[in-house]
């Protein structure tokens, strides 16, 4: 079988790298291809290491839609987006409203100011309408040939519901139309509580645990039938595992004293705009020096960056705290992947915001504790996932520094019974419902060559006439500088202005 993965860019891979090299193993033959360059979670290694692994397994870009409509299919698709996160559902959660918004036509933000249309059920008759406007988006000719190169049996696309303009719906309506079996592998555990909405509906969406399949059926409509759960493949390398070094070759290695515990806090990826992960981690850690208990003063610290945010910490003097080390690489390679797990194998206690950290922590067996600062809200509490961490019993939660000291205590002085308990059935619960000791990997590539073997369920249905329409009108509109100017969203706007005027200023032609 010829299975095509497509990825947003190369780093959602990484996710998905234990499922390229099983079903490489099984024998199929892979290409893994992705419409942007890498980023900072790294990429461009792992597929590479895959191709180099497997002689069935290549990669390449792949196209993305044209010009001509690009820029009208991802205005339509973020406002769709946008009209998502004004649900009551939402209502907590202003940092995701703000991130929608700012990507939004200015267009349409005004109109939503309209008394018809203020309602909720003039914000569905709006998404509907541009819903059936982006269905009658014509299929993208580079695609439909990158298709006919590749000729799949089967596709299999990440994440589809990224925040940002992509060509992996097209993809994915262009796949449909040929019969092509599609399933959408869910990445990370916050992706169908605050990214874009599935408008499409894959043969098979692939989720974690119960608490995504939910969320795939009550938030993007996805038939139970086609939701299948099959545990997080992601932390399938966690399980099992075993450190390389001894605690304290591995302290003398990262720069702290061997003969002390040391607590790990672990950096997240903060929404842009937030307050300074760094700032406020020398906060913390300057209040354990200030602590009357020896055990907590006296106890060392790593920190460890996440590779997205590592700048902030340049202009933070974290050395000044004493018994302090600022240490670790991306994760995605073996060297790397050993240094992370010692790191969370060796510590005493594991501390941060919000990150996907806490869950392999949790497979470490080591207490997991989170302060909830309120300068950092939005990004704790202001979202839907992360009370899933609290409510299903892996975090040990603090609202002040203080309230953290007295539960750090309590870690130090030997983790209480029922604080490990509750985050094993965390574990077993969310990361591998499917059985503890059974591999989310091995249930996933199961689950792929069942789908192959039954086909593709859709038969695509025409773009209904109002849908064209609304198209062609719009894509007259988009080629009038007036009509062009209120699909831009307000950072695009300010931007062209800005330019305007700097191309109007004295001394500049």
């Amino acid at each position: 079988m010829r299975i095509l993965f497509a990825a947003l860019h190369y780093g959602y891979l990484r996710n998905l790298e234990s499922l390229v090299d099983e079903l490489a193993r099984r024998g199929h033959d892979i290409h893994l291809t992705a419409e942007r360059p890498d980023s900072a979670l790294g990429g461009r290694v792992i597929v590479e290491r895959l191709a180099a692994s497997h002689d069935t397994v290549t990669f390449g870009m792949m196209p993305r839609r044209e010009r001509a409509n690009f820029f009208l299919a991802s205005k339509i698709r973020l406002a769709l987006d946008y009209l998502r996160y004004l649900q009551p559902a939402y209502a907590k959660t202003p940092a995701l409203r703000r991130r929608a918004r700012v990507r939004t036509p200015i267009g349409l933000l005004r109109a939503l100011h309209w008394p018809l249309l203020r309602s909720p059920g003039g914000r569905r008759l709006v998404s509907r309408a541009l819903a059936n406007v982006d269905y009658a988006m014509p299929p993208s000719p580079a695609i439909e040939r990158f298709l006919d190169e590749q000729r799949p049996d089967l596709v299999i696309i990440t994440p589809l519901v990224g925040v940002v303009a992509s060509s992996q719906l097209d993809l994915l309506r262009s796949v449909q139309a040929r019969r092509v079996p599609a399933a959408v592998c869910v990445w990370s555990w916050d992706h169908l509580s605050s990214k874009a909405i599935i408008r499409d509906v894959p043969d098979r969406l692939f989720v974690w645990n119960d608490v995504q399949k939910r969320e795939a059926i009550e938030m993007h409509g996805v038939p139970p039938d086609r939701v299948v759960v099959t545990g997080a493949q992601c932390f399938d390398r966690w399980f099992d595992r075993q450190p390389t070094r001894a605690r304290s070759d591995f302290a003398r290695r990262v720069g702290l004293p061997d003969d002390r515990p040391f607590i790990l806090w672990v950096c997240s990826a903060l929404f842009p705009g937030s307050p300074s992960e760094a700032e406020y981690v020398l906060r913390w850690a300057s209040h354990l020096r200030a602590s009357a208990d020896p055990r907590i003063r006296d106890a060392a610290i790593l920190i460890r960056p996440h590779p997205s945010r590592a700048r902030e910490w340049e202009s933070v003097d974290w050395r000044s705290v004493g018994s302090v080390a600022f240490w670790g690489g991306n994760p995605i390679d073996e060297e790397s992947r050993a240094d992370y797990y010692d790191s969370l194998h060796h510590s005493a206690a594991v501390v941060g915001l919000n990150t996907s950290a806490f869950i392999e922590a949790g497979i470490s067996q080591r207490p997991v504790m989170a302060i909830l600062p309120d300068e950092f809200r939005a990004n704790q509490e202001g979202t839907l996932h992360f009370r899933y961490l609290v409510e299903g019993g892996l975090l040990t939660t603090a609202r002040s520094l203080d309230e953290h000291e007295r539960q750090l205590a309590a870690i130090l002085a030997g983790p209480p019974t029922s604080v490990l308990r509750r985050q094993q059935q965390f574990v077993r619960a969310f990361v591998r419902p499917r059985g503890i000791t059974v591999s989310a990997t091995s249930v996933m590539a199961d689950a792929i060559e069942s789908l192959a073997a039954a086909g593709s369920a859709d038969v695509p249905r025409p773009a209904p006439f109002g849908g064209r329409l609304g198209f062609a009108t719009l894509l007259l509109f988009a080629r009038v500088p007036a009509g062009r100017r209120l699909l831009l969203d307000e950072r695009q706007a300010k931007g062209k202005k800005r330019r305007a005027e700097e191309g109007h200023a004295p001394g500049i032609a």
